[in-house]
């Protein structure tokens, strides 16, 4: 097979990718070792900025996102026994839109397969080379055979537990990792959200998270140890828990638990994410914290630079676009774990924490909840810093 940008992988990165380069008239062919129905039901986050919101509108593929995603204004801070809003349009013109990942894969998928785009599920044996020298391929099996793409451009947009990273040459990539001491416990239920925007909740028994993914269907959070075993947690005590952490701000309907598990915290970047002619997007390059509500994002962030770059090589014959990708891509990674540690330390209960540390967190909230400037900064970071 001959194309010009070999993508590993069908998650939003790769397929967004895909799409931008159609839009350019730049050939792509995507692989992925999953099948169709995995990557279209597989259960992911889904809070979008406002200006992916219109990107996908713009690449023809945010229709049915338009009719059932949820557009919130803003989000609310509970804390001191109340519900405090921070409206992003008011500050800054700006919302989010509650959409799950795979209802944004589903839609991607769909258009590319109907304008004729390459796109391999259930590959194996993948591996990758000669993008050091000018004349990347990629060797897989597909179907039981062997096969290969010669490419001039490789985008590894495999995630966290890729081969695309792992094939970086040996001391190349510095990495940034850091572990937080708890973790998540996250359920999806068959019940109304106690609001019809997220929940931020601080309490003296740890953080909680109040979201949704439809009006009848809940997404909810609590703050447990990063190796607590789920059956420890019958659904009775799930419940109490919420229910004491909301502290009695809003009702919470319970309703059936649709899944549940428990998913530890991490911020991870290498740099730089770029040799040769293979690129790094999304989870393959970095990962943050879910308070901040970026990793989808930052990876749609990536692949908008990658595709400015390639098509300012093909049809302009520039270098320096692709030379400058992992600068321009880390300068914003960064502001996104910035802001991610942020939104994690404020409401987070810490092991080794003393009583000066929850004053503390109690008067950042005021502050945040009673000062324009600080709301606004907020919601800027929120709700999606500009593309450069």
């Amino acid at each position: 097979m001959r194309t010009q940008v070999g993508i590993i992988g069908a998650g939003p990165a790769g397929l967004v990718l895909a799409l931008l380069l159609r839009r350019a008239g730049i050939d792509s062919v995507i692989i992925e070792d999953r099948t169709r129905d995995y990557i279209e039901h597989r259960i992911r986050a889904g809070l979008l900025e406002q200006w992916v919101t219109d990107l996908l509108v713009e690449l023809g593929v945010g229709e049915r996102m338009r009719r059932e995603g949820m557009f919130h204004r803003g989000i609310f801070l509970n804390f001191g026994g109340a519900l405090h809003h921070i409206d992003f349009r008011d500050l800054i013109g700006k919302g989010v839109t509650i959409y799950g990942q795979q209802e944004v894969v589903k839609d991607v998928v769909a258009r590319l397969l109907a304008d004729g785009q390459e796109l391999l599920f259930e590959v194996d044996g993948v591996s990758i080379h000669g993008f050091e020298s000018g004349a990347p391929k990629i060797r897989f099996r597909h179907d039981g055979q062997a096969r290969e793409i010669d490419c001039d451009f490789i985008a590894g947009c495999d995630g966290f537990h890729g081969i695309c990273r792992p094939s970086f040459p040996s001391g190349l990539l510095q990495v940034f990792e850091r572990e937080y001491p708890f973790g998540w416990l996250g359920i999806l239920a068959e019940s109304p959200p106690p609001e019809d925007e997220l929940i931020y909740t601080f309490n003296d028994r740890g953080f909680a998270l109040y979201t949704m993914r439809s009006p009848t269907l809940a997404r909810l959070y609590l703050q447990c140890a990063p190796d607590e075993d789920i059956d420890n947690w019958p659904d009775d005590r799930i419940w109490e828990e919420l229910h004491v952490r909301l502290d009695g701000v809003r009702p919470l309907s319970q309703g059936r638990m649709v899944q549940k598990g428990i998913t530890p915290m991490r911020s991870f970047v290498v740099e730089p994410m770029q040799v040769g002619r293979l690129f790094l997007a999304g989870d393959s390059a970095h990962i943050v914290p879910p308070t901040g509500a970026k990793g989808m994002n930052l990876a749609v962030a990536d692949v908008v630079v990658l595709a400015r770059a390639l098509e300012g090589f093909y049809h302009a014959n520039r270098t320096d676009l692709l030379e400058g990708y992992s600068r321009t891509c880390l300068a914003r990674v960064w502001k996104a774990q910035r802001f991610s540690w942020w939104m994690t330390q404020i409401f987070h209960r810490f092991p080794d924490e003393v009583a000066f540390d929850r004053r503390r967190q109690l008067a950042e909230l005021d502050y945040v909840a009673n000062s324009t400037a600080a709301a606004t900064a907020l919601a800027e970071n929120y709700a999606g810093l500009p593309m450069a």
